[in-house]
C-alpha cells in the first residue's frame, strides 16, 4: 500500500533556528586550497566492544562538476560514504550520495538506510535537492509492503549554515586540520528530516593504537538536538583530516583504522630558479665556436643542396638582376615585389614593373633617330 501525503512547507521552525556566529565564520573562511586538501578516501572496519569483525565503513571525496536546473554547470564536490555491517545476525547498511559545493551547500543528496528483518525489510530513503529557491525533501519509508511518502518544502534564503550528513564528512575533516577553536552550531536534519542544529565541540588529543603503532588522533564530538532527543558521535582524526575512529554514542559499533593511510600534506611550491648573466664569448669559447662553424656548414650544405635541385632559382635570380640594374628604381622593394608577383598564379594580370617609373632607354632611342 501506498501512502502518500502532500508538500508540506515548514516555516515557523526554520525562524527559530539558526547557524552561530562562529560556525558562520568558520565556512566563510574556507579556502580552495585547503578543500583540495580534503579530497582523498578513507576505509575503516566496524567492529562489536569485544573486537568481533563486523563489516566496513569507507567514505571518499572528490572533484566534480553538477548542473542545477536552468543554471550553469558548476565546480563541487562529490561525496561518497557507505557502511556495511551485521549486528546479531541482523544485516544493515547506509549509503550516502550527494554533490557539495566549495560553500558547502548541498546540492544533491541521497541517503539510503536498510535493515533486513526477519520476515521483511525496512527500507529509508532521503532524496535532498534544490529547486527555484526551494530546499526539497523526499522521503521514501518501505516496511514491508507498506509504503510511506512524504515531501518537505524549504526556503533556501533560511538554510545558511545547513550541514547534511554528506556535507558533515567534509566538514569534520577541515575541523580536524584546523583544530576547533571553540563550540559551532550549524543547522541540519534530524533522523526524521525535521530542521534541527548540530553540535561540534572539541575532545582533545589522545593516542589511538593503528595497525602496530601508537599514534596521536584528535577528537571531535557531534551532537544533534531533536526536540527532547539527543543524538551523538565520537570522531577521532590523524592531523591531516584522515578518520582513525568513529562511534555513535550507545551503538555497540565502533568504527576504525587499522592502516596508517600515506598523509596528505600541502604542495610547497618550488623556488624559481635564479640565472646569473653570463657574458659568452662565441669567438673564445672553444665549444660554442665548435658549435657555430658545425652550424655553418649545416646551412651551406643544405642551400647548395636546395640550388642543385632548383637550377631555375639561379635563372631567375639572374633575370631580377639584369632587370633592377636596367631600371635602377628608386624604391627596390616595390620592384622587386612586382617583378616575383608577376609571377603568382593567383595575382591578377598588371603592368609589371609599374614602380620603376622610367620610360624605357630603347623607346627613347627610337625616338631620337626619327627625329633626325
Amino acid at each position: 500500500m501506498d501512502y502518500s501525503s502532500p508538500v508540506v512547507e515548514q516555516h515557523e521552525l526554520a525562524n527559530t533556528l539558526s547557524a552561530s556566529p562562529e560556525a558562520l565564520e568558520f565556512l566563510y573562511s574556507i579556502g580552495r586550497e585547503e578543500l583540495d586538501l580534503c579530497m582523498f578516501s578513507d576505509s575503516l572496519v566496524s567492529v562489536s566492544d569485544s573486537g568481533k569483525d563486523l563489516g566496513s565503513f569507507t567514505v571518499n571525496v572528490q572533484p566534480a562538476y553538477y548542473e542545477l536546473e536552468g543554471a550553469e554547470e558548476q565546480k563541487c564536490f562529490l561525496v561518497h560514504a557507505t557502511s556495511q555491517c551485521t549486528v546479531n545476525d541482523t544485516p544493515c547498511g547506509t549509503s550516502i550520495f550527494a554533490y557539495i559545493s566549495h560553500t558547502f551547500e548541498t546540492l544533491e543528496q541521497h541517503h539510503h538506510e536498510s535493515l533486513k528483518l526477519k520476515g521483511h525489510t525496512v527500507d529509508k530513503k532521503v532524496h535532498v535537492i534544490q529547486k527555484d529557491d526551494k530546499l526539497i525533501i523526499n522521503k521514501t519509508i518501505t516496511e514491508g509492503e507498506r509504503v510511506q511518502k512524504e515531501t518537505i518544502s524549504h526556503d533556501l534564503s533560511k538554510m545558511t549554515g545547513l550541514i547534511l550528513e554528506a556535507s558533515n564528512l567534509l566538514v569534520m575533516r577541515l575541523l580536524a586540520r584546523r583544530k576547533i577553536p571553540q563550540q559551532m552550531v550549524f543547522l541540519t536534519f534530524d533522523d526524521e528530516t525535521n530542521l534541527s542544529t548540530s553540535t561540534y565541540r572539541e575532545l582533545g588529543m589522545c593516542t589511538q593504537v593503528i595497525g602496530k603503532e601508537v599514534t596521536e588522533v584528535y577528537g571531535i564530538e557531534r551532537t544533534i538536538q531533536s526536540e527532547d532527543i539527543l543524538t551523538a558521535w565520537q570522531c577521532y582524526f590523524l592531523n591531516d583530516g584522515h578518520l582513525a575512529s568513529r562511534v555513535q554514542i550507545g551503538s555497540p559499533i565502533i568504527m576504525k583504522l587499522t592502516q596508517l593511510p600515506i598523509l596528505a600534506e600541502a604542495d610547497e611550491a618550488d623556488p624559481k630558479p635564479v640565472f646569473g648573466k653570463k657574458v659568452l664569448d662565441w669567438e673564445e669559447d672553444m665549444q660554442l665556436h665548435s658549435e657555430f662553424l658545425g652550424r655553418k656548414e649545416e646551412l651551406i650544405s643544405d642551400h647548395t643542396t636546395y640550388l642543385h635541385q632548383h637550377p631555375e632559382m639561379k635563372i631567375l635570380l639572374a633575370d631580377f638582376m639584369q632587370f633592377l640594374l636596367l631600371r635602377k628604381p628608386d624604391d627596390v622593394v616595390s620592384f622587386a615585389a612586382d617583378f616575383f608577383g608577376s609571377f603568382s598564379s593567383i595575382k591578377e594580370r598588371e603592368d609589371t614593373f609599374r614602380s620603376s617609373h622610367l620610360s624605357s632607354p630603347f623607346h627613347n632611342h627610337k625616338r631620337h633617330c626619327n627625329q633626325e
